[in-house]
């Protein structure tokens, strides 16, 4: 280890004494999964041992069959990060990572699953020298069953190999800078292991997931369960509570289909003004009643449609005052360094009047979605779909397994509003083999969407829209009468960005969601190459007119649902941010919140009660 990585990591450790949790001594020690909780589990942040593989000989040198590396390094931070001790920020092609696993004595007899939140990109699963799985995509979560190559009572050697290639077009890589260093829009990669690794105990017959889908005109929650194995007799228990009231509970068998319907009597629903979340209990009993599988879960009955061109939230219309969140931290990169920080980027949002967020081009970790359902703070899930070459069917095909395991993942959360697959997708050439690729893609994942979920579908932010239920552009003028004009009705015809060559607006939801990005640095700046858009104000008096100039110029027009402003924080360059990179404020929150928190004036949103059932 040279001399750079042993201060980084001696300063890393001296940060990671103050921020870990009184009651563990791992990092990110909270349960990660907070919508389908187990009580036998292990965490297993914290310190593991690593070696760089640029040239990818790895596996010729059977690293696999390594009992540890020479260096070391923080998980779940990347390697890229403060946080992780390392702090290589140049590109890594390849890298091993080792630690030794106990697995609890009392878990004889039940399945073992292996959990990782997120490794980017490609990873290999070795126990004990063995290939027990891979995995490919570079945000979605996974689990492994090691049952067959662990003991309980034993320890063993758990090795995982990563790949990250962004220059290949291959794979969704979000905001990962390409070139060495950050620019644009392009800032810190992201290699191996981002999220929090884990480990629990799961009876043969448990439960593998639950689809809890909310149906609020009906009063009730419908639980579409699948499990790991089915045994004749068995059933599934499912209870609804208010607090430690039951208030619906019925027991279904336990096979494949079956489905639980809950109804609700006097049901009160979610809503930013309203967030609450009815706790809900799953327990798989044997045939003699006793339970062999129990999970925590929780749900929020909340409806969301689409109404002509407006969004409804619980059968009323509800205006959009999102803003860009692009999830980067200064000493965590895509990992926050706490889940405090989680909770604390969505308050801070709230202060300055956001309703919401669009998340954008990073899939967000299970912990934010949860702080987002206690919190009331509606969202729309992102991929990280930049750098995807569509042209190349192996990046169709990476790019559709992710999504689908994204959406499966995410989608009983209350707050996730809306799936939005793509961002700024190119369809600016003229070849048609390439239009007729994109156009494909497109419309792919708009029907996977709604295979897998109700909710709308905003098939490519900004341009080219395809098949999509929200119609979304982006413009970043900065003179707030030219903003108000260009999205002016023209002869009936709402603005697009490129009206020759996306499909033909049809009357969807209209909304800005990328507006603004006014460029104010508070302090120094980040590199030499910070910006943010247009010219930047010369005083904090001409920045919050500007502001409220172009916000007023939205919310002016009545054909526009909503917006979404850029961005929360500077995120290194690009410092446009309501909030310094570290989060401390640039302004008087007050006077932001006051412009931000602005509903347009409009008789369609004057009345509507949201947050109580019509």
């Amino acid at each position: 280890m040279n001399r750079k990585i042993k201060i980084s990591f001696l300063f890393i450790s001296l940060l990671c004494a103050v921020q870990m949790s009184a009651q563990s001594d791992v990092p990110r020690a909270e349960y990660p999964r907070p919508q389908f909780q187990r009580e036998d589990w292990r965490n297993l942040n914290g310190l593991w041992t690593f070696t760089f593989d640029f040239g990818k000989t790895g596996h010729d040198r059977k690293l696999y069959e390594r009992n540890g590396f020479d260096s070391k390094i923080l998980v779940p931070f990347c390697p890229e990060s403060r946080l992780s001790g390392v702090e290589h920020t140049d590109h890594i092609s390849a890298m091993w990572y080792h630690r030794s696993i106990s697995v609890p004595s009392e878990w004889a007899g039940r399945k073992i699953l292996l959990h990782f939140g997120a490794v980017d990109y490609f990873s290999a699963i070795y126990v004990d020298g063995k290939l027990v799985d891979q995995h490919w995509g570079g945000t979605s979560s996974f689990e492994t069953d090691i049952t067959s190559c662990v003991k309980p009572g034993a320890t063993h050697n758990l090795v995982v190999y990563v790949e990250d290639n962004l220059r290949q077009g291959l794979q969704a890589g979000g905001k990962q800078s390409y070139n060495y260093y950050s620019e644009g829009c392009s800032y810190t990669r992201t290699t191996g292991i981002w999220q929090t690794v884990w480990m629990e105990a799961v009876h043969p017959a448990g439960l593998k997931r639950a689809s809890i889908v909310p149906e609020l005109d009906q009063s009730r929650f419908v639980v579409y369960p699948e499990f790991y194995g089915l045994q004749r007799g068995e059933k599934l228990k499912v209870d609804v509570r208010d607090g430690s009231r039951t208030v619906a509970s019925v027991t279904v068998p336990a096979a494949s289909p079956t489905v639980a319907i809950l109804p609700v009597k006097q049901v009160k629903t979610w809503s930013p003004e309203s967030p609450f979340l009815y706790n809900i209990s799953l327990e798989v009993l044997d045939e003699q009643g006793k339970t062999i599988d129990r999970v925590a879960s929780y749900a929020g009955m909340r409806k969301v449609h689409v109404e002509g061109n407006r969004l409804y939230l619980n059968n009323q219309p509800y205006y959009l005052r999102l803003v860009l969140d692009q999830g980067f931290y200064p000493t965590g990169v895509w990992t926050a360094p706490t889940d405090g920080d989680l909770k604390r980027d969505i308050e801070l949002s709230m202060q300055a009047g956001f309703n919401g967020a669009r998340l954008h081009q990073k899939v967000f970790e299970e912990r934010f979605h949860y702080w987002a359902d206690q919190l009331g703070y509606l969202t729309w899930g992102e991929s990280s779909s930049w750098g995807l070459d569509i042209e190349k069917p192996e990046a169709a095909r990476n790019f559709i397994s992710e999504w689908e395991s994204i959406v499966l993942r995410d989608r009983n959360h209350p707050s996730i509003i809306a799936w939005t697959p793509f961002n700024e997708t190119d369809r600016r050439h003229v070849h048609y083999q390439h239009t007729r690729q994109h156009d494909r893609f497109l419309r792919d994942l708009y029907e996977i969407c709604h295979a897998l979920d109700y909710r709308p579908v905003n098939d490519a932010s900004g341009y080219f829209h395809v098949r999509t239920d929200l119609w979304t552009v982006h413009n970043y003028e900065q003179n707030p009468d030219k903003l108000k004009d260009v999205l002016s009705l023209k002869e009936g015809k709402v603005w697009q960005n490129f009206p020759d060559r996306e499909a033909t607006y049809s009357g969807q939801p209209y909304f800005v969601d990328e507006y603004g990005g006014i460029k104010w640095i508070a302090g120094n700046k980040f590199a030499e190459n910070s910006w943010g858009y247009g010219e930047g104000p010369r005083s904090i008096d001409e920045f919050i007119a500007r502001l409220e100039g172009l916000t007023n110029a939205i919310l002016n027009h009545e054909h526009i649902a909503g917006y979404c402003y850029t961005q929360l924080t500077d995120v290194e360059q690009e410092q446009n941010g309501i909030y310094n990179y570290d989060r401390s404020p640039k302004f008087d929150m007050s006077k932001i919140k006051a412009i931000l928190g602005k509903n347009p004036a409009s008789d369609i949103y004057k009345n509507a009660e949201t947050g109580k059932k019509k």
